[in-house]
């Protein structure tokens, strides 16, 4: 197969044409077959000529009489030969695994970390200390609409993670070969097939719920188990090495033994007594830098038409901007929700968090997105690993407060932030005064970047505090932590950010248990497996 980039369609052209362009752009006398699309994206550079701009992969068609012409890459003409792009599966190692090895938390890096364990045979146990997606959705529903917080089923915790109520979107800084891998599986589970090639591909949190329910459903076939409403209480790791954990039955508050040598701790980033008990355990970690800022909100329309021009009939336009401060901090936007809605996401009690969530349509007629300031380790109280965890649950709580003493937004618009009004002083007081002044002078020059960023009616909504992990698990070349079988993982241990890189980082953990051990299990009478009861 080969690969060719910068193909461009006209808006109102055919994808049918694609195999002519192609033919055209390497100026061969060849027939095109088997041809698929890689990438899609959109130019929107010259908004009077608006193009449409893809990379596919084709082969070609042997003529009958000829022989089949061998073609070299042109850099110039953007033509390769195509990736590989399948993906190739650990190879077990020489040491038996005793017991099934154990996961905990079922968001994106703990599902595909199972997934991968699952599909070769090592039939892997994941505790969720939130429910099963479609319980977790009546109990963020119920939060929603009366204030009712379950600490332990919430918008943070439960099948899926955090991303089950986001936009689904899939881009990623990251490079890593397993990208393909993820979206392919996502496909499998109900997931669009275009996620495969969109340049910023999303799936909605209207479809992710029941595309994570099938991949959970595809892990128990394969001889995986998931436990919701298991929450992880303690480890047992004598001499620095992992020999078993206590689970505790969230709704009976029973507590048990699971005997493993394999722990990946793929916890999200609001597992915040996680942290702690880890910390007073030993487990190395350190604090890291993360951002803090409000949710802005815009009418669609705007953006739109700011992108596109007076061009209709396009998906709805997104941004990302961003502006270097004088005093050094970075401001910029962050995790934008094209036609959606800003959602409260909090999951400790008192304590109120923002974040943005879109359904598959993107049709709410709004758009969203975190506008963030760089918060570094020098503005935190002590140096502590735990520091940012505490900096973060200061401003939720801060506005909580501000917001009526509810789980209700502080809110304003820009014209009263910038102006230091009364109506802006709930959302200014729920900010540390960096990040007031960081977006003050930030503000005007990204409206220059993106036309009507700026407009004195733009929604703003405290406080947006979880982009990112606080804290970063130490774990060595292996991916193991300061315990001996213990796999820090995704983005609560800091080596992740977003859905896909976690889904990576679960997998690039899961093959490296399977390259170190091969497991053969001896199930115990019955084919059950015992649970040591305390």
């Amino acid at each position: 197969m080969y690969r060719i980039s910068q193909i461009k369609l006209a808006l109102d052209e055919p994808k049918e044409l694609l195999p002519k362009k192609i033919k055209k752009k390497l100026g061969n006398n060849i027939d095109i077959k088997d041809y698929k699309i890689v990438k899609e994206s959109i130019d929107a550079r010259d908004k009077s000529d608006i193009r449409l701009v893809y990379t596919i992969d084709f082969d070609i068609e042997q003529r009958k009489g000829f022989e089949k012409p061998a073609l070299k890459p042109n850099p110039k003409k953007n033509f390769s030969i195509a990736p590989d792009m399948s993906y190739k599966a650990a190879v077990p190692g020489v040491r038996e695994l005793k017991h099934r090895p154990v996961i905990v938390g079922f968001g994106p890096c703990g599902i595909f970390c199972a997934l991968i364990l699952a599909q070769q045979g090592y039939r892997p146990i994941v505790l969720e200390r939130g429910k099963c997606v479609s319980e977790r959705t009546e109990d963020v529903q119920r939060f929603w609409n009366g204030g009712d917080l379950n600490t332990e089923s919430n918008v943070q915790f439960g099948e899926g993670g955090a991303g089950t109520f986001s936009d689904g979107k899939l881009t990623t800084g990251i490079k890593d070969t397993r990208i393909h891998k993820v979206l392919s599986e996502f496909v499998s589970a109900g997931a669009p097939e275009e996620i495969l090639y969109k340049n910023k591909p999303h799936i909605g949190t209207d479809l992710l719920r029941d595309v994570v329910a099938k991949l959970r459903e595809e892990i128990i076939r394969l001889g995986g188990e998931i436990r919701f409403s298991s929450k992880l209480i303690g480890i047992d790791a004598p001499s620095g090495e992992m020999k078993a954990i206590e689970v505790q039955d969230v709704l009976s508050g029973k507590s048990y033994v699971l005997e493993t040598e394999k722990l990946v701790l793929a916890i999200g980033h609001s597992a915040r007594d996680t942290f702690r008990y880890a910390h007073e355990l030993g487990i190395e970690m350190s604090a890291k830098p993360f951002s803090i800022g409000v949710r802005i909100e815009h009418p669609q329309e705007m953006v739109d038409e700011a992108q596109y021009g007076k061009v209709k009939g396009l998906p709805p336009a997104e941004y990302k901007l961003s502006y270097r401060c004088k005093n050094g901090r970075g401001v910029y936007t962050f995790c934008m929700c094209p036609g959606g809605e800003v959602i409260m996401c909090s999951s400790q009690e008192g304590g109120v968090v923002t974040n943005g969530m879109s359904n598959h349509s993107r049709d709410s007629g709004t758009a969203n997105s975190g506008l963030l300031v760089d918060v570094r380790l020098s503005d935190f109280d002590g140096d502590d690993a735990l520091a940012g965890v505490e900096f973060q649950e200061k401003y939720e709580r801060l506005a909580y407060k501000n917001g009526g003493g509810r789980y209700a937004f502080p809110k304003t618009c820009w014209a009263e932030f910038r102006d230091g009004d009364e109506g802006a002083k709930a959302v200014i007081d729920s900010l540390p005064d960096f990040a007031v002044e960081s977006i003050r002078e930030a503000m005007p020059h990204l409206g220059r970047k993106l036309k009507g960023f700026d407009a004195d009616n733009a929604v703003m909504k405290a406080v947006e505090t979880r982009s990112s992990s606080p804290v970063r698990f130490f774990r060595d070349d292996t991916l193991q932590g300061s315990i001996k079988g213990l796999y820090p993982a995704g983005e609560g241990a800091g080596y992740a950010g977003g859905i896909t890189s976690a889904a990576c980082d679960g997998i690039k953990v899961a093959e490296r248990i399977i390259e170190e051990c091969y497991f053969k299990e001896k199930l115990c009478k019955g084919g059950k497996i015992e649970r040591k009861a305390l």
